[in-house]
């Protein structure tokens, strides 16, 4: 079954539903689903750390939003695959948020006959289908770090792109992290 449209989900008021334990009786969630995100970190860490990337770009959430785990994901891989394609190892990607809020959903069938199948709004609690983080105005999503200003203007056009795969509103920030 395919999945719903991030609209189902991404804008609606939140609480988390998050709480898996080992002990059947503090177990809220039976089954969480398995996470999408392969990577966090990608590109250099090391010439990061040792301040050889000072160009941070950074893609910020401009509204309070739920963002799914594939929508990261789908997001990463393009990203990663344009910035190693042009630098190859000379950039740092980090994907910022982990997605731990469960997504349910009541399924509902379509179709001849479906009324008599169904329960309709009875239990109506549903199952986990996904995971998705929930953001804030303001959160960092993703931050890119690169060595100079041609990178820079690269991977700002690589951002740029992604934001039609994700729900909200999102806006890019710079700043210069070396030495002045």
């Amino acid at each position: 079954m395919a999945l719903r449209k991030a609209t189902a989900y991404s804008k609606k008021k939140v609480t988390p539903y998050t709480r898996f334990s080992k002990k059947k009786g503090k177990s809220y969630v039976k089954t969480v689903p398995h996470q999408k995100i392969v990577k966090f970190n990608m590109g250099s860490e090391v010439l990061f750390r040792e301040g050889k990337l000072p160009h941070v770009l950074n893609v910020i959430s401009d509204e309070k939003v739920q963002m799914r785990h594939n929508a990261f994901e789908a997001c990463r891989q393009f990203i990663n695959k344009k910035l190693d394609k042009e630098f190859s190892g000379q950039y740092f990607f980090k994907v910022v948020p982990f997605p731990h809020h469960i997504q349910r959903e009541n399924k509902m069938l379509t179709g001849a006959g479906a009324d008599r199948m169904q329960t309709g709004m009875q239990r109506a609690f549903g199952k986990p289908v996904g995971k998705a983080a929930i953001l804030n105005k303001g959160s960092p999503i993703f931050k890119v770090a690169v060595s100079n200003e041609k990178a820079v203007n690269f991977a700002r056009t690589v951002l740029k792109r992604v934001n039609p795969k994700l729900p909200g509103k999102i806006k890019i920030s710079y700043e210069f992290v070396g030495k002045a």
